[in-house]
């Protein structure tokens, strides 16, 4: 794993698993984005077992199977999808297929994990509701920024205990490094990437619902640019918007593409949260100038001031919770509804946004 290429970046982290051997056979296609490493990584750890891989390059099975030797190759995703064995299939791949691929996983009675974004239209939102109502299946996402970061983990429970009362306001910063040279096509394409407030941004959105407690919120203001790459002219390399939760809480973020080569990560992720007790701030991938290693949260209430350094103590017991929730049919890892609002509040900034440039 490295830390300075966002795009290869896949955390591991102490097997903790919720199952045995061959329980929950899962499998991989798609693996157009690194971040499908990081996808598997988090389900073995977790006792998932990994039965197949697909892709239609032989380049990119060649570099999963060295990674995952264990994987058997299917002739294609018919195979997988006809094996009644697999439970769910995960999936890295281009944007706008992300949920053409979903409907096809679930029509074949499978759950399914896809990369985020999740969707890139408003159509795409509704017809993976209208499926998953129909299906009874799964339709999940890896929101990596809260999923498998230990800041980010930690930060949900001193919010679930109270630690600082009620939160009002999140402000997530969402820096990355663009790596051009190393990017596929799809990368600049806007019909297939989404767009910057519906691709990176989407990390943002769904943090939000999730320490807030919202239900749902509304897109106050978005704007987005291409201020510095005229070589890619349908790149956004510049995105910020305001949300409104329906129950007051309020929410800014910026995300883009500006992370210099000399930072030791491929972004210096903040998180800010304000609550009616107090406040907290995260560094999750790097606190610059010193050799911290990130996952750094500092609580401040009522008590003392307090800062942790939380690598290696939190965990990620998403993709516990996720695997016992397709055996069992439960909702405890997230529930669908609130992936349906992330997606679809994406979109929505991502429709509304002003062009700054």
């Amino acid at each position: 794993m490295s830390k300075a290429d966002g795009m290869r970046y896949a955390p591991k982290g102490v097997a903790r698993p919720v199952v045995g051997e061959g329980e929950f056979v899962f499998a991989a296609t798609a693996l157009r984005h690194g971040h499908i490493y990081g996808m598997v990584n988090g389900l073995l750890e977790a006792g998932a077992t990994l039965g197949w891989v697909y892709d239609t390059d032989p380049a990119e099975l060649e570099r999963f199977c060295a990674a995952f030797p264990q994987a058997r190759i299917a002739r294609g995703l018919d195979e997988i999808l006809s094996d009644r064995r697999v439970r769910l299939v995960a999936a890295a791949d281009v944007p706008n297929a992300r949920a053409p691929l979903g409907l096809a996983v679930m029509d074949a009675g499978k759950d399914y994990f896809t990369d985020k974004t999740p969707f890139t239209t408003l159509e795409q939102v509704e017809a993976v509701r209208a499926k998953a109502g129909q299906t009874g299946q799964k339709y999940m996402v890896y929101f990596s920024e809260r999923l498998h970061s230990e800041a980010a983990v930690h930060i949900g429970h001193l919010v679930r205990d109270g630690e600082i009362g009620r939160v009002l306001q999140v402000i997530g910063l969402g820096p990355h490094r663009l790596s051009a040279p190393t990017r596929p096509g799809w990368f600049f394409n806007r019909e297939q990437y989404g767009g910057i407030l519906c691709d990176i941004g989407s990390h943002q959105i769904e943090q939000f619902l999730y320490f807030t407690g919202a239900k749902d919120a509304m897109v106050s203001h978005s704007q987005v640019a291409n201020y510095n790459h005229p070589a890619y002219p349908e790149l956004e390399d510049f995105g910020d918007a305001m949300l409104l939760a329906d129950n007051g809480a309020t929410h800014y973020f910026r995300v883009d593409w500006f992370t210099p080569d000399g930072l030791g990560a491929w972004g210096d992720g903040r998180l800010f949260l304000l609550g009616t007790k107090g406040y907290i701030e995260a560094r999750k991938y790097i606190d610059p100038g010193l050799d911290s290693g990130g996952d750094i949260v500092l609580c401040v209430n009522g008590e003392a001031e307090r800062l942790a350094s939380v690598a290696g103590k939190v965990g990620f017991p998403f993709f516990g919770e996720m695997v016992l929730d397709c055996l069992n049919r439960t909702e405890k890892a997230m529930t669908q509804e609130h992936i349906l609002t992330a997606g679809r509040l994406c979109i929505e900034a991502q429709m509304m946004a002003r062009k700054l440039q």
